[in-house]
């Protein structure tokens, strides 16, 4: 538990492949949106590493890998195509990770704040949220269009520190990718990687400060472990 003298810590959560597993409808969306343009499906394994990276990364990609490169002034129409297909179709499969729901359960009962720092947008990231009852537990949500910048600029998790209502000094942010492991280090906040998600790396290649495998080591006493060993790692 928390001792009685700290001040409540924040978790902070990315979002597609932290807190949930969205490969599945992302890339549905994906295909019905190059199918437009009369390209052939692309699978999970040829996109793994830029799924969360926001719908207009995704379709550059895969436009390429099927040699129909796409000039910036010809994306806006593919990624409205993406975003209402996405849209209308959630929360298709998607759903939380195994043992996240009891693991939130247990932070808040410990009376931490939690909240969501995400490069998806942040509209998408609400109503995903909200399909899935998950709204509740996040005093914050935030996207890749909620401020001027994104992850990895530490001013994105800042931001969200802020709107949570959250202090820097006790702060965690959890992810599967290097930009919500260089956020963390942006923003001299400690990092948990989760490596169930979607890097293209092996998440103990980002140097995060914790790695878990499940979410039932995701306790206040490890929060607590995390935060007294980064604070002692920074005053050295």
């Amino acid at each position: 538990m928390t001792p009685s003298h700290a001040r409540p810590a924040l978790i902070v959560f990315d979002l597609d492949g932290t807190l949930l597993d969205t490969h599945t409808d992302l890339v549905e969306s994906l295909n019905h949106t190059i199918a437009a343009l009369g390209l052939e499906p692309v699978s999970y394994d040829d996109l793994t590493h830029l799924v969360g990276h926001g719908a207009r990364v995704m379709i550059e990609r895969a436009c390429r890998l099927r040699g129909h490169p796409l000039e910036s002034d010809a994306l806006p129409p593919p990624v409205e195509r993406f975003v209402a297909h996405y849209a209308a179709n959630m929360p298709g499969r998607t759903e939380p990770y195994p043992g996240l729901v009891a693991a939130m359960d247990r932070l808040q009962s410990a009376g931490y704040r939690l909240a969501v720092c995400t490069n998806k947008m942040e509209s998408l990231a609400l109503a995903l949220l909200d399909k899935l009852d998950l709204t509740g537990y996040f005093a914050a949500v935030t996207g890749g269009d909620s401020f001027a910048v994104r992850k990895p600029d530490a001013r994105h998790l800042t931001g969200t520190i802020d709107r949570a209502g959250g202090d820097i000094a006790r702060t965690v942010m959890i992810g599967d990718s290097i930009n919500d492991i260089a956020v963390a280090r942006n923003a001299g906040v400690p990092s948990i990687a989760v490596p169930f998600g979607y890097s293209d790396v092996p998440v103990s290649n980002l140097d995060p400060d914790m790695i878990i495998t499940h979410y039932d080591e995701l306790t206040p006493e490890l929060v607590e472990r995390l935060l007294r060993e980064f604070a002692a790692k920074v005053a050295v």
